[in-house]
């Protein structure tokens, strides 16, 4: 009963979190999040283990794991109940795709700031000439 008391409603939990009611219903929806208590089609309760899980899938997402890498990951562990030893080298995998992806948008930023750097060097250099003729 302890439980009961510490259940959260659905727009207490999105405010605490940062996020919003539609999005985690559409978590829901597209299988990422498991179905909420309810008490009488009542507003939707969420437990600790319901926001842990949400908390995980908002850091997921921060890393770039895509939304249906994370429904591939929920059918997996929840579906079919397999272990951790089971999804952790999915996980892995769907992390290391996504580092390769970072580090070649870090790489590209770098290319990015040596052009603008090369671009502004232009820019003092035409106008310091432009100084220097009158």
């Amino acid at each position: 009963m302890a439980e009961k008391n510490q259940m959260k409603q659905i727009g207490e939990v999105a405010r605490e979190l940062g996020i919003t009611t539609r999005t985690m219903r559409y978590y829901e929806e597209i299988g990422i999040m498991g179905i909420p208590e309810r008490e009488d089609s009542g507003p939707r309760k969420y437990a600790l283990k319901d926001i842990i899980r949400l908390k995980f899938i908002l850091k997921l997402k921060e890393l770039g794991i895509s939304l249906k890498e994370m429904q591939e990951l929920a059918e997996n562990y929840d579906l079919n109940n397999q272990e951790r030893e089971m999804i952790m080298p999915r996980l892995l995998e769907i992390l290391e795709t996504n580092k390769g992806k970072i580090d070649m948008k870090i790489a590209l930023l770098g290319s990015l700031r040596k052009d603008i750097v090369d671009y502004q060097q232009r820019v003092l250099g035409c106008l310091r000439d432009q100084a220097a003729s009158y």
